[in-house]
C-alpha cells in the first residue's frame, strides 16, 4: 500500500490545528499549558554588512566576558599542576595545552582528529590570543593525550570544584535557587563499551548470546547542580573503576565490580568535603531508595527527594497503602492544575523503615504519590485522555504548603539532569567518545569537558545573550561563535581592552 506524501502533510496540519484547538480551549479553562519552544522563521535581522559585523563582534565580546570571568584563575591554578615532562622537551606550557583541551569541547569538536583539522588554522589562533597572549602556537591532540596520561588528572577535577565554589562564594547563583537550596541531581551512565580491555579499571560484562565473550566499559556517576532557570552544571564525576587486577579469569564471577550504590558513597564524601556547609537537596532515582543512602543524606545535613518504585521498601509500601485506605482526612490531599495537567497529590509522613542487620537500624520517611491527568493529541489527530502517576520519598514531612515545591519544583527537575546527559551524548560534546583508551587521559578528557560545559551553560544563559541564543539555538550559537573565531578577523585590540576591563556576568533568572 502506497502513501501519499499530501495526505501525510494534510494529517500533520490537521494534528496542530486540533493541537491548537486544544491549547485555546484549556487556556479559557483556565489550564494554561506550557508554551511549545520553536525557532523563530525569519529573516537575518542586521540590513547592511557594516551592520552584520558590528553585531558579530559585540556577540563575540558579550561570550569573551565569560572566558574572561571564568578561566584565567582556572588556568593559572591548572598551570601549577606538576608537569612529568623533561623541561628541555616542552615546547608548550601545560596551561597552554588546558586551553586548548578546553576550547575542543567549547568548540564542540567531534574527536582528537577533527580538533587538529579545526582547531589549528591562523585566523583562530589569532583571535584567540586576543584572549590568552601566551597562546603562542597551537599544539598538537597527541601531546594534550601524552600528558593527561602522565600527570594526576584529579587534579583538574579540583580546579574545577574550585572554580563553582568560588562562584557560589560570589553569590553567583543565588537568584536561581529554591527556597535558598542547592538542587543536586545524581545519575550514572555508561560513557563508553569496547571489546578489548584496554586498561584494567574498566568494568566489564558478559554479552549475551555470545559464548561467553566480554564486553567492557566506562561507567560514571554525575551529580550536577540544576537551577530555577534551567541551567544545569556539572559538579561532581565519580568514575565506576576496578581497584585490582583480576588474578585469574574463573575467578572474576566470585569477585565484586564497582557499582553505582559504592560509587554514591564516594560521591558524597567529595561533596561533604569540598561544600561542608552548603544547603544540598538531592534529587535521586528509584536506584537510591534504600536505608544507608537515607542516612547518609542524614548525616551529611542534606535533604532529599528519591523516586519511590513501586517494587521498592515493601514495608513502607504496606504501611503507605494502609494508611491512605484508612485516613480520607483533606488535610492529606492536595488538588491542583499545574502546567495544563490535573494533579491529585497523597501522602503519608512519619514512616519508621527499619534496615540492616536484623533490622537494627531505622529511618523515618515521608511518601507523597502524585496522580495526574491530561488531554492529548494523538497521531491520529483525534483528543485522548492520558494518565500517569509518581511517587517520591521525601526527608522532611509533606502538607498542604510544600507538596508543590517538593514535587513540581524539586523532584520533577531531576528530568532536567537526564536531558543533560542527552545533550552531552548527542548535542556536541561527544560524552561517549573517550578521546583515549588510558584511563587516566579518558577521566582528563571529561574533566576539562565540563570545564567547556560550564562555559558554554554560563554563556547561554546570559541577560546579555538570551534573545540571541532564542534566535538562533543553542546548537546554532556554539556554531556560530566557532565559525566567527575562526573564519573572520575580529578587533583583538578592543578585546583585549575587554579582558582588562571590570565587568560583571548576568545570568537570566527563570
Amino acid at each position: 500500500m502506497s502513501i501519499n506524501n499530501s495526505d501525510i502533510a494534510l494529517n500533520r496540519a490537521a494534528r496542530k490545528r486540533k493541537q491548537q484547538e486544544l491549547r485555546e480551549r484549556k487556556k479559557q479553562q483556565g489550564k494554561n499549558y506550557p508554551p511549545t519552544q520553536t525557532l523563530p522563521n525569519r529573516k537575518c535581522s542586521s540590513k547592511t554588512p557594516e551592520e552584520e559585523q558590528q553585531m558579530i563582534q559585540l556577540t563575540i565580546e558579550e561570550k569573551i566576558k565569560v572566558y574572561g570571568r571564568l578561566l584565567p584563575g582556572l588556568l593559572k591554578k591548572l598551570g601549577k599542576i606538576p608537569d612529568p615532562r623533561s623541561p628541555k622537551k616542552v615546547r608548550h606550557k601545560i596551561t597552554v595545552l588546558m586551553i586548548y583541551g578546553i576550547f575542543m569541547f567549547v568548540f564542540q569538536m567531534t574527536s582528537r582528529r577533527k580538533t587538529n583539522q579545526g582547531m589549528t588554522g591562523p585566523q583562530l589562533l589569532e583571535n584567540l590570543r586576543g584572549i590568552y597572549p601566551e597562546l603562542e602556537d597551537m599544539p598538537h591532540q597527541d601531546t594534550l593525550c601524552r600528558l593527561l596520561e602522565k600527570i594526576e588528572v584529579e587534579q583538574i577535577k579540583k580546579t574545577y570544584v574550585g572554580l563553582l565554589k568560588k562562584l557560589i562564594r560570589n553569590k553567583m547563583f543565588q537568584d536561581l535557587l529554591y527556597n535558598k537550596r542547592y538542587l543536586v541531581a545524581v545519575d550514572g551512565t555508561q560513557k563508553y563499551t569496547m571489546k578489548e580491555q584496554w586498561d584494567e579499571k574498566y568494568l566489564r560484562r558478559k554479552i549475551k548470546g555470545s559464548g561467553g565473550e566480554y564486553q567492557y566499559y566506562a561507567y560514571v556517576l554525575e551529580a550536577v547542580l540544576v537551577f530555577s532557570n534551567g541551567m544545569v552544571l556539572p559538579l561532581a564525576s565519580e568514575f565506576l573503576e576496578n581497584s585490582k587486577e583480576l588474578e585469574a579469569i574463573e575467578k572474576y564471577e566470585d569477585w565484586k565490580q564497582d557499582c553505582e550504590i559504592k560509587a554514591f558513597h564516594r560521591l558524597t564524601k567529595q561533596l561533604k568535603k569540598h561544600f561542608p556547609k552548603l544547603p544540598m537537596t538531592l534529587l535521586l532515582d528509584g536506584l537510591y531508595a534504600n536505608g544507608p543512602v537515607l542516612e547518609a543524606c542524614r548525616r551529611n545535613k542534606w535533604q532529599f527527594m528519591i523516586v519511590f518504585k513501586d517494587k521498592s521498601l515493601p514495608s513502607v509500601w504496606k504501611d503507605v497503602n494502609g494508611l491512605l485506605s484508612l485516613d480520607a482526612s483533606r488535610d492529606f490531599t492536595h488538588v491542583q492544575i499545574w502546567k495544563g495537567r490535573d494533579q491529585h497529590f497523597r501522602w503519608v509522613n512519619d514512616i519508621e523503615y527499619n534496615y540492616g542487620l536484623n533490622d537494627s537500624k531505622v529511618q523515618t520517611v515521608h511518601v507523597v504519590i502524585c496522580e495526574e491527568r491530561w488531554e492529548e493529541v494523538n497521531k491520529e489527530g483525534q483528543i485522548e485522555m492520558q494518565a500517569s502517576r509518581y511517587a517520591w520519598i521525601s526527608s522532611t514531612p509533606i502538607n498542604q504548603k510544600n507538596v508543590h515545591e517538593r514535587c513540581n519544583l524539586y523532584a520533577r527537575n531531576r528530568w532536567l539532569h537526564e536531558n543533560n546527559i542527552l545533550k552531552e551524548k548527542h548535542q556536541g560534546y561527544q560524552y561517549e567518545h573517550i578521546f583515549s583508551y588510558d584511563w587516566d587521559a579518558m577521566k582528563g578528557y571529561h574533566y576539562l569537558m565540563h570545564i567547556a560545559r560550564l562555559v558554554n551553560e554560563m554563556a547561554l544563559h546570559m541577560e546579555s545573550l538570551h534573545d540571541h541564543v532564542k534566535e538562533v539555538g543553542i546548537q546554532g550559537f556554539i556554531t556560530k561563535i566557532y565559525r566567527v573565531m575562526s573564519e573572520r578577523s575580529l578587533d583583538t585590540d578592543r578585546i583585549r581592552n575587554l579582558i582588562k576591563s571590570k565587568y560583571q556576568l548576568r545570568l537570566v533568572c527563570g
